[in-house]
């Protein structure tokens, strides 16, 4: 049964949010002002200070309640989503696919854009049914019994669509999402009538398959700044392999889960070490908070080892493309991960292969005007052709 729900956080809940903010145990920080060692302590107290004295919560979930949410039980476990019917004359339904440390709320402005072109100088006729559900253990959907990997999200996703009347459907993802979004187009492609991704992932191909020639002269640029090591390595390790004794700290103090999701919004994203140039503070302690309020830091991060995140998706068999239904990629300079156009082709029905000058890793929150209007072109040709 599907159910409509509000987000509705205990006074209580936000009083005791704010003593543990008041009550932190600063830690020593010795030649730290470059944010070399990690985040930068005068940037924290100053986004601390802020979360206990000055952000508004019930502003933000007023702004959640707007949008209409609801949840279903797929299997063993409940799924949150946002469901935004597209204002035009034949939307097409589409599912947006979030990773960590995002939550449903990124796709805020590009599922509006989505569902209501029209409002945003579009053409209604591009108008989605636009399904926006948090992962498995993500802030408000429930963690089934076994963590679940990339396979079995994009499973409950088909349950998920054909539960509201979708037999077929687009899909988009970033980061974790990306992989879902692909295993989708790989093993449901009966179901998708299209992928988009902004981090490219193709079934079966691993990174040590790349062969930096293949790069355009723009893209090998991106593909040899993107740094995965230094940017992405640590983070990625304790969370395949130590995620529980992260949690313990993490699920203990609110100031050091901020400090680990901060970090990723400012290293992922594109804005010159400046994160508030595409995360105000009111984003990101929305964000933050989401995961806080909802104790769902640990859940969340068992989607890692769950997925086996650094082997990529293996393939299901070894003949045909390993996403045989249409596919498009938004190239983003600051994304984590980079493929060569000729790789992807060669292993995808590559129909759109869009390279952006700006842009990072949280593509849908950061330009969701030149993700929208790239979902739009891609699929433009398709509902044509129908």
């Amino acid at each position: 049964m599907i159910e409509p729900i509000r987000v509705e956080i205990a006074d209580e809940a936000i009083a005791a949010l704010k003593a543990r903010l008041a009550a932190t145990r600063w830690a020593p920080e010795p030649g730290n002002d470059d944010w070399s060692f990690g985040v930068n302590g005068t940037y924290l107290r100053e986004l601390a200070d802020y979360w206990q004295n000055g952000f508004d919560w019930r502003a933000q979930e007023a702004r959640i309640n707007a949008l209409p949410q609801f949840r279903m039980m797929v299997d063993d476990a409940s799924v949150h989503f946002i469901h935004l019917k597209g204002k035009g004359p034949r939307p097409k339904p589409i599912i947006l696919n979030h990773g960590w440390p995002w939550t449903f709320w990124d796709f805020r402005e590009l599922a509006c854009r989505l569902a209501d072109p029209g409002a945003y100088g579009g053409d209604p006729a591009d108008a989605f049914d636009v399904v926006v559900p948090s992962l498995p253990g993500f802030i408000f959907s429930g963690m089934p019994d076994e963590p679940p990997g990339y396979a079995q999200i994009a499973r409950r996703w088909v349950q998920l669509m054909k539960a509201l009347g979708y037999d077929r459907f687009f899909a988009h993802g970033g980061d974790a999402g990306a992989y879902v979004a692909a295993q989708l187009g790989h093993a449901h492609s009966r179901a998708i009538l299209g992928v988009h991704m902004n981090l490219p992932v193709v079934p079966g191909v691993g990174h040590d398959q790349i062969d930096p020639d293949e790069f355009s002269p723009a893209e090998r640029a991106m593909y040899e700044a993107q740094d995965f090591a230094g940017r992405h390595l640590t983070h990625l390790m304790v969370h395949i392999h130590e995620p529980q004794t992260l949690a313990w700290a993490m699920h203990d103090s609110p100031i050091g889960q901020a400090a680990w999701m901060l970090h990723r919004r400012r290293a992922w994203s594109d804005c010159g070490g400046e994160v508030e140039r595409r995360f105000s503070k009111d984003e990101l302690l929305t964000h933050f908070s989401l995961y806080w309020y909802s104790n769902s830091f640990a859940t969340a991060l068992r989607t890692y080892s769950a997925s086996v995140f650094h082997l990529g998706i293996p393939r299901l068999n070894e003949s045909g493309l390993a996403i045989p239904v249409p596919t498009a990629v938004a190239v983003l300079p600051r994304e984590i991960i980079h493929l060569p156009r000729p790789l992807v082709e060669r292993n995808t029905d590559l129909r759109q292969w869009s390279v952006f000058d700006r842009g990072g890793h949280f593509a849908g929150a950061e330009e969701p005007d030149l993700i929208a209007a790239d979902i739009r072109s891609f699929v433009r040709p398709l509902r044509a052709a129908e």
